[in-house]
């Protein structure tokens, strides 16, 4: 099966609220999330790329394998290959952070779940 690739404007609703594509290259995607209050997304990890995260609005927690890191606006946190990782938003105020993705696969066929607190397993 081939990866669908993303397009700007690609955009999509989760459980955990929504999100959209800004811009992108061959080799790298940006990604505006919006984390509703109280939600998280899974734990998981990506084979195919790595993951920076710019907080933008609000304050949340990144679980990054074993450590927990308090992310506020202007904050940021490199997301490397093959970590596990969740983020979730605690508070009662949207989040809104940038997803900067690079790497050879950059496609929701990406997404290896360990956790999921909504029943997916893809």
């Amino acid at each position: 099966m081939t990866p669908k690739a993303y397009r700007i404007g690609d955009a999509d609703t989760r459980p955990w609220g929504r999100w959209v594509v800004l811009d992108l290259t061959p080799h790298l995607v940006v990604k505006k999330l919006f984390i509703a209050p109280g939600k998280r997304i899974s734990l998981q990890l990506h084979r195919f790329r790595s993951e920076r995260w710019i907080m933008m609005q609000g304050e949340a927690v990144v679980q990054k394998n074993e450590e927990e890191i308090i992310l506020k606006p202007g904050d940021g946190v490199l997301i490397p290959q093959n970590t596990l990782h969740r983020l979730s938003n605690e508070s009662e105020q949207e989040v809104l952070l940038l997803e900067v993705q690079f790497g050879d696969l950059l496609s929701e066929d990406d997404i290896e779940r360990l956790e999921d607190d909504y029943g997916r397993k893809e």
